[in-house]
């Protein structure tokens, strides 16, 4: 049932918050077209309007919200790709143009410049996009003309004398995490939405707590960890975030391995009392436990279908590299390389762009969302 713009129904995708100003629609009006799988709108601005973007699930569709803006434009718009129709609706501080889909999308991706907003829309899974449309708002931040473009940063694991896991057939995680980063990174400056900066770019050793501190001092707003892991059984990618108490007890012990990579390379982190630990994980930010969640979100909406996934694929456990108060963070385990079968795909360069298109699709969400001043993804 369609609840209209403003009913319960509403489920905000993408949300402009209310002060952020973009130039107002030229006399030639909103374009919809559809090129390679692609489908794009892009509506010509002239002078600062408020907006915002939106979906609902039931009906699904966007919807954009221009309130104020001067509409030369006709009313409707005929469909292209993967939008059935476009419509104008209401006018004047309630003027919206409402996609009507013609099938599930990914997360769109938002970019302003040169005068016009313009939205690319590509083809996704019906869970994905239910998944996008739950209600939690995520904001759109017109970055590269407001400021310097968020930074990404991806933190490859282990290195140097930490090999980390080492597989049946002698692969090293460090060397597989360094491979997928660069891979991640090389993907990420292609689609020119961020900065990207790594923690290590060679193999070497790099303490946890300094590579939480290389994502703060930048002010990032992301840090995603990825690991290729050991685990008897287990088989499949999977995602984690910061959580005191394990959700189960595979999330607990690679936890526990990974936290002891400073031991391993030579250094011990610094022992506080249980209750000193309690009272600090208790200080992160409301703010940033929300972003890590709706991060991992996306990052198993994006993988799911790509490659083999583990079984509940969120979960939660007290990794070091996630426990910045002030930036939202998620760990990624790529897959097992205890497992033969995951640790042969991993070893696939094409199999790995496979991974990092999926990952770069997730930090793109992220970045539409505007969550946080910058993204940081690490590799473990």
């Amino acid at each position: 049932m369609d609840q209209g713009d403003g009913g319960p129904g509403r489920r905000a995708l993408l949300a402009g918050a209310a002060g952020l100003l973009l130039p107002a629609a030229a006399p030639a009006g909103p374009v919809l077209t559809a090129r390679r799988g692609q489908t794009s709108l892009v509506v010509p601005m002239a002078r600062p309007v408020a907006w915002r973007l939106s979906a609902t699930a039931r009906p699904a569709r966007l919807i954009l919200e221009l309130p104020n803006l001067p509409w030369r434009g006709p009313d409707r718009l005929p469909g292209a790709g993967l939008v059935a129709e476009a419509r104008r609706e209401g006018s004047g501080a309630s003027q919206s143009l409402v996609l009507l889909l013609a099938g599930p999308v990914a997360a769109p991706q938002v970019r302003v410049a040169g005068g016009r907003l313009t939205i690319l829309l590509g083809p996704g899974s019906a869970a994905g996009f239910a998944r996008l449309a739950d209600g939690k708002p995520l904001a759109i931040a017109a970055l590269a003309q407001r400021g310097p473009l968020p930074l990404v940063v991806l933190d490859p694991g282990h290195g140097g004398r930490d090999p980390g896991t080492i597989g049946g057939h002698g692969t090293h995680e460090k060397r597989i995490t360094l491979a997928a980063a660069l891979e991640l990174k090389r993907q990420l400056e292609a689609a020119g939405r961020c900065r990207v900066a790594l923690t290590r770019s060679r193999d070497v050793f790099i303490p946890l707590g300094d590579r939480v501190e290389f994502a703060r001092r930048r002010q990032a707003a992301l840090f995603l960890s990825m690991h290729a892991d050991s685990a008897p059984g287990a088989r499949g990618a999977s995602v984690y975030t910061l959580s005191e108490t394990a959700s189960d007890g595979l999330a607990a012990g690679l936890a526990q391995r990974e936290n002891q990579a400073d031991r391993a390379g030579g250094l011990r982190l610094p022992s506080v009392p249980p209750e000193v630990q309690r009272i600090l994980l208790s200080l992160i930010r409301q703010e940033t436990r929300s972003g890590s969640e709706r991060m991992a979100r996306l990052v198993v909406g994006a993988l799911e279908g790509e490659v083999p996934l583990l079984p509940n694929t969120h979960r939660r456990a007290g990794f070091v590299v996630l426990k910045a108060p002030d930036v939202p963070a998620a760990l990624v385990e790529m897959g097992f390389l205890s497992n033969p079968q995951d640790e042969a795909a991993l070893n696939r360069a094409a199999h790995r762009a496979r991974v990092a298109a999926s990952l770069a699709e997730a930090v793109h969400g992220f970045l539409g969302a505007g969550q946080g001043r910058a993204v940081v993804a690490a590799t473990g």
